[in-house]
């Protein structure tokens, strides 16, 4: 079972992991101001990861595949690790989508 483990950033600020159950990260977020917010983007992914859309499907300058899942409102709210290839990427879809709608928070601040 995968969860969202919640760490404290450099200056104050947040930021969450998505990990799979094999403890792998899978999705990591964008730096929050607050812990609320930061808790909100979890809880953001685990809405709207059932929503293809929500899904960029991006190719980096080294070539390497990876994507970041945005909002509803089209803001990035976790990106990926870099993929060896598009079928290891598709995969990294497929587990943000089975992991985060029941992922509890794991909170480490």
């Amino acid at each position: 079972m995968g969860k969202f483990v919640l760490n404290a950033a450099k200056g104050g600020k947040f930021r969450w992991n998505l990990q799979a159950g094999n403890g792998q990260n899978i999705l990591t977020s964008e730096t929050y101001n607050t812990k609320k917010a930061a808790l909100n983007g979890a809880a953001s992914v685990a809405k709207n990861c059932g929503n293809d859309k929500c899904f960029d499907r991006k190719v980096a300058k080294n070539g390497k595949p990876y994507f970041n899942m945005k909002s509803t409102n089209g803001q990035i709210i976790g990106s990926s690790q870099m993929y060896a290839n598009k079928t290891n990427m598709e995969n990294g879809i497929a587990s943000v989508k089975k992991n985060a709608p029941t992922a509890p928070i794991d909170d480490r601040c």
